[in-house]
């Protein structure tokens, strides 16, 4: 059964991805995007995950849906059905404010599907929840991060320590997103 049928993810659509809910298939590549060093020391806990811990994370972003009534999508490829990511809108407990993250396996790196999926859920963020302002939280170093966040209008407002790292705190607001 797809999660889909269970809470009613929605499912958004990009010239080349799928955002949908997160399905069992998605678990091996999943854990070779988290079990790599280059993506997971820009994100808490800051360490490569093991299956069991790659298996919590995607347990966690589903269920996120569930007791928030948002979370982050698997991305899927258009042209191959791979999944090749993660993207949405999150505010795990202690958050300062709902965040556009994303999340790219090394194999849709420098193809601008971060930026294409970013899009697309501030989309959703803005004209079907109608927030008033999003974040993202991007460690210092996180170059790709930093780019992907300037090309959706975020601009930097300030550095804050979460959960014992140093993040910079990119933000937009509805304001900005209507008026570009």
């Amino acid at each position: 059964m797809d999660l889909f049928d269970v809470i009613k993810i929605p499912v958004l659509q990009t010239e080349r991805l799928i955002l949908r809910s997160y399905q069992e298939s998605d678990l091996n590549a999943y854990y070779e995007m988290m079990a790599d060093p280059d993506i997971t020391r820009y994100l808490v806990p800051g360490h490569p995950m093991s299956p069991r811990e790659a298996w919590r994370s995607i347990a966690g972003m589903a269920g996120h849906w569930v007791l928030r009534g948002h979370g982050q999508w698997a991305l899927e490829e258009k042209e191959s059905g791979e999944f090749v990511g993660r993207c949405g809108i999150i505010e795990p407990e202690g958050w300062p404010a709902k965040e556009i993250g994303w999340v790219l396996h090394p194999k849709a790196w420098g193809k601008g599907y971060a930026t294409e999926a970013a899009e697309a859920a501030l989309g959703f963020a803005f004209k079907t929840m109608r927030l008033e302002k999003v974040i993202s939280l991007i460690q210092p170093g996180n170059d790709g991060s930093v780019a992907v966040a300037k090309r959706i209008g975020e601009t930097l407002e300030e550095r804050i320590t979460i959960y014992d790292k140093e993040a910079d705190v990119y933000s937009i607001t509805a304001k900005e997103y209507f008026s570009r």
